[in-house]
């Protein structure tokens, strides 16, 4: 498992020379949720295929 600081180097090694600030957040805001959802899915808080489309479709028919 890399370090959030080796994660960081990794990210802008990848991204062009001429990235903002505001794309350099922008990944960084993607990699951390990426992150939180692998370890909830590690920690075995997910959701079933069913239990994903019942819960999307009262969102659809609300």
């Amino acid at each position: 498992m890399q370090t959030a600081k080796q994660d960081v180097e990794y990210l802008l090694h990848q991204l062009p020379d001429d990235s903002t600030l505001e794309d350099i957040q922008y990944h960084l805001y993607v990699l951390e949720k990426v992150k939180r959802g692998q370890q909830a899915i590690a920690d075995g808080q997910r959701y079933t295929s069913e239990e994903a489309r019942e819960r999307l479709s009262r969102w659809i028919t609300s």
